[in-house]
């Protein structure tokens, strides 16, 4: 890691208030290093995302490691299955103290539904304050979905009981006018001239909270600059809220 530009620029810390609303990307197949990364910018993320890359390096010891370095912990394994399978896997992830897990809001409503109960299930059994079960809309990598999709599975997720949504954040506006009380959560977050790799909807930070996001989610614009500290650094001071 490159420390020069840390000396030379003041770092902004995040408050309670941005920190909580931003989720942090561990896509890493290695669990020490994800351990390392996530210390080091705890001062600017509240929750941490597991994806299938750490997960299946990790497993359950992703999620426990990062609830114990004070995240809350946002498990993106995306279910989609049938009904029961969901349900334990869902009831397992709520166990392990994850406060958010994704579902896939085209496996219909049976399925997000079981998923909501084994999550809630698993967090009450564990002791664990109520989670969030999220259902992804449309891939911030698809731009070729036709306008009636996310209006049907916003629908579905809202008569599954689902806490929230994912979504990109030009369709965020709409998402937030059909389910005014869900977590709307937007990937595909990148600060102006950085890179937006495979992400076809990608925005920018302000952007997305200016849409009506309530939660962030940003990887590789931090993990992979030259200096994470000062990239996350400098996203922060970039918001306004």
């Amino acid at each position: 890691m490159d420390t020069t530009a840390n000396a030379e620029a003041p770092l902004v810390d995040a408050d309670h208030d941005v920190r909580r609303r931003l989720a942090l990307v561990l896509d890493i197949d290695d669990l020490v290093v994800a351990r390392r990364l996530g210390q080091t910018l705890r001062p600017w993320f509240g929750v941490v995302k597991v994806g299938l890359e750490l997960y299946s390096a990790a497993g359950p010891d992703a999620i426990e490691t990062m609830v114990e370095l004070g995240y809350q912990v946002f498990v993106d394994l995306k279910l989609h299955d049938i009904p029961t399978t969901v349900n334990k896997s869902a009831k397992v992830l709520g166990s392990l103290g994850a406060s958010y897990t994704t579902m896939h809001a085209m496996g219909g409503v049976d399925m997000m539904r079981a998923g909501v109960e084994g999550f809630n299930e698993g967090a009450a059994q564990a002791g664990m304050p109520e989670p969030c079960a999220l259902a992804v809309t449309v891939l911030t990598s698809d731009d070729t979905a036709p306008p009636h999709i996310l209006p049907k599975r916003v629908a579905l997720a809202i008569e599954a009981g689902c806490g929230g949504l994912v979504c990109a954040v030009a369709d965020a506006r709409d998402a937030r006018q059909m389910g005014p009380r869900l977590t709307i959560v937007t990937p595909g977050i990148r600060p102006a001239g950085t890179p937006t790799h495979d992400q076809a909807r990608a925005a920018t930070p302000q952007e997305a909270f200016d849409a009506g996001a309530d939660l962030l989610v940003i990887g590789r614009a931090v993990t992979q600059a030259a200096d994470p500290v000062v990239a996350a650094s400098q996203l922060v001071e970039s918001i306004t809220l």
